[in-house]
């Protein structure tokens, strides 16, 4: 092993060293140790050798131990000791400029961040402020460095990729010379994340296009620049390509760069079946075009009712166009409340009335304040003097409402054995009661499975709250079944929610039809900590259009009168 290689080696130990508390004086040996290493200008292995190693100032005999054990096998059994205490994600997290050991330390310790994925999630619900030596301008520029670390993953969230395109489209759609623009690719499709964006437009000539596209605020490098296609790299580290075509065969190249891939490959086969030719430029019998206005004539021409964008994964979507059985699927403007909204007398950021008055703003007819529960305490949980506290102050705010009625409700933690966080007659007070697996993710699939069929049978569950624990592109969800959860869902009569946080998007589209079969009720809810999140039911609309989910599949797209209805408050 050469110098580098031990010099990396012994830094990791120290690292390793702090966050588990050690003395200071060892920990900074094995730094300035790693940093004499490197520095060395004779053979490691030579001075091993000859005993002049030991005699380098900070390196005694336990190092000369350590070091010659890393240059004659390769490995140190004390570093694969201290490594395997402390899990993966918990070293990525020191990547974060200006998260050191002692930070890192803490908050895995008091918050159980044990990802990148966790810290980001805890820092947008406000945890960090808890800890001391925290405050929301260290949270803030936290978030700003996982971002930048990111930027080099390869994947985006929807959230991200989709206002990165929009502002693309929004320069684009101003140049004279486009005719047509659309944002294609996995953000038109909805997916819960993207890899790179992708914009068609059709225009008489495209070379100002593409400049207007290569040289537009927020590129940082041009990869490719032609008359028809040109790729840029954005200052945020995502990659964007615009194809310029005809006005006549804007269609088909709209079809065809929004794919899926496999949808793509299955309509062309129907095409082909047909006696037909479809490709990026156009729809053809022999060599003649089949004229088509826009997406709708293509299908139209196949014998087939138009697919919307979000359905096109080759999930059975052709089939059931073929035979008019496609759903109408629902719309943002078919929502008329949420569930599933945080305040500040939790980890929220808003005040009950004007969070009241931002979802009114929204043209929202209720708002069902879900606060974290007592056991919640990285989150400011509320006990059970709280909650009537807080019952207190809805009433107050809904005495000066008109328009909104504010819905008493409660994120109560799902308990390892599967009850929920407060005695019944406590649960009994409030107006819906979402259950929230939030600890002991390392539970057997069956296990966790059994927990959650355990609480969904509670008679005062209300709904199930993201129900897979998953934080994308930051951690996996727990080991659960949920064709089990599903059924159990079903039988009980229970609500599970799409969670519409960009970071979550849970349950899972691919999910969803399963839920639907199953008659299951789904509820889109922002999960919202701050008044912007509110706006995050658009993302939850998005992957529920994936999940072939109407209007009548959405239990919040009921009334007010509805839901009291069938809360049993009326």
């Amino acid at each position: 092993m050469d110098k580098t290689h031990v010099a990396e080696i012994l830094d990791e130990v120290g690292t390793l060293l702090e966050l588990r508390g050690e003395n200071p004086f060892k920990c900074r040996a094995y730094h300035a140790a790693a940093r004499t290493i490197d520095g060395l200008p004779g053979d490691l292995a030579q001075m091993l050798a000859d005993g002049s190693l030991a005699e380098v100032k900070g390196i005694g005999a336990a190092l000369t131990e350590k070091i010659s054990e890393l240059v004659t096998t390769g490995s140190l059994a004390y570093h694969r000791e201290l490594r395997a205490a402390v899990p993966d994600g918990v070293l990525e997290l020191l990547r974060v400029p200006g998260l050191g050991p002692k930070k890192v330390k803490a908050i895995h310790e008091h918050l159980g961040v044990a990802s990148l994925g966790d810290l980001e999630y805890a820092c947008r619900e406000n945890r960090l402020l808890a800890l001391d030596g925290f405050g929301a301008k260290s949270q803030q520029k936290i978030l700003e460095g996982i971002e930048r670390l990111r930027r080099n993953v390869g994947r985006y969230l929807s959230s991200f990729a989709a206002a990165e395109a929009r502002t693309l489209y929004d320069l684009l759609r101003a140049h004279p010379d486009v005719i047509r623009l659309e944002i294609a690719g996995s953000v038109r499709r909805r997916k819960e994340t993207s890899k790179d964006i992708d914009l068609v437009a059709s225009a008489a000539r495209s070379d100002r296009i593409m400049s207007t596209f290569t040289t537009g605020p927020g590129v940082e490098s041009v990869t490719g620049s032609g008359e028809t296609k040109s790729s840029v790299v954005l200052a945020s580290g995502i990659a964007a390509d615009l194809r310029v075509v005809s006005d006549a065969q804007f269609p088909c190249a709209l079809a065809y760069f929004t794919g899926s891939k496999e949808h793509n490959v299955a309509l062309r086969g129907r095409a082909q079946r047909l006696g037909l030719k479809l490709n990026e430029y156009g729809l053809y019998r022999g060599e003649e075009p089949v004229p088509c206005a826009d997406e709708a004539a293509i299908y139209a021409a196949l014998g087939l009712a138009y697919v919307p964008p979000e359905l096109r994964e080759d999930a059975g979507e052709l089939e059931a166009a073929e035979r008019r059985m496609l759903p109408e699927l629902v719309e943002r403007g078919r929502l008329r409340g949420v569930f599933h909204v945080h305040t500040r007398w939790s980890d929220g950021t808003g005040e009950i009335e004007e969070v009241a008055r931002a979802a009114q703003a929204l043209g929202f007819e209720y708002l069902g304040l879900s606060d974290h529960s007592q056991s919640a305490r990285y989150a400011r949980g509320l006990s059970i003097e709280q909650v009537r506290e807080q019952w207190a102050e809805i009433d107050q705010v809904n005495a000066r409402l008109k328009g909104l009625r504010i819905l008493k409700g409660i994120e109560s933690d799902i308990l390892k054995d599967g009850a929920l966080d407060y005695p019944d007659e406590i649960l009994a007070g409030f107006e819906f009661v979402i259950g929230s697996v939030h600890s002991h993710f390392g539970l057997s699939e069956a296990e966790q499975t059994e927990r959650i069929e355990r609480a969904l049978a509670h008679p005062r569950l209300t709904m199930l709250g993201h129900p897979t624990g998953r934080l994308l592109l930051g951690r996996d969800g727990y080991a659960v079944d949920m064709v089990r959860v599903i059924a159990a869902a079903a039988r009980h009569r229970k609500v599970i929610e799409v969670n519409a946080s960009p970071q979550r998007l849970d349950l899972d589209w691919r999910l969803m039809r399963r839920a639907k079969e199953a008659g299951v009720n789904i509820a889109i809810n922002p999960d919202a900590h701050t008044l912007a999140g509110l706006a995050d039911v658009d993302y939850g609309i998005g992957v529920a259009r994936k999940g072939w989910l109407t209007a009548a599949d959405v239990v919040t797209t009921r009334g007010l009168g509805e839901i009291l209805a069938w809360l049993g408050r009326t």
